[in-house]
């Protein structure tokens, strides 16, 4: 059951991640990763980490604990989601809030402009 959680966690988690690196790589907007904002690189890392989600979730086998692995998955998902909706990637924030190091950071642009 530990694993099933473990696994169902960590889908949510990378298929929440998956999902704003994907749309801001295929409507061609910059998005930071480690590997830099580059809407193809988002696009790679988005898909790369949906993939990444579908494995975790065949291997969580859900049907066996279905209540902890839904737990898990949703409480992944929430944390990934607050983590881009407040302190954002890299601490960058979002455009109300550009957080630690904004005015030196000429390579993020919100998507307004």
């Amino acid at each position: 059951m530990w694993l099933t959680a473990l696994f169902s966690f960590f889908a949510g988690v990378f298929g929440a991640n998956a999902i704003p690196h994907f749309v801001k790589g295929i409507t061609k907007e910059p998005f930071p990763t480690p590997f830099g904002p580059s809407p193809v690189v988002n696009v790679v890392a988005g898909w790369g980490m949906l993939c990444l989600a579908a494995a975790l979730i065949n291997w969580a086998k859900m049907p066996d604990h279905p209540l902890p692995a839904a737990v898990a998955l949703s409480v992944g998902a929430l944390l990934m989601a607050l983590f881009h909706a407040t302190i954002g990637a890299f601490g960058k924030g979002g455009p109300d809030r550009p957080g630690p190091g904004a005015a030196d950071n000429k390579t993020w642009v919100p998507a307004s402009q």
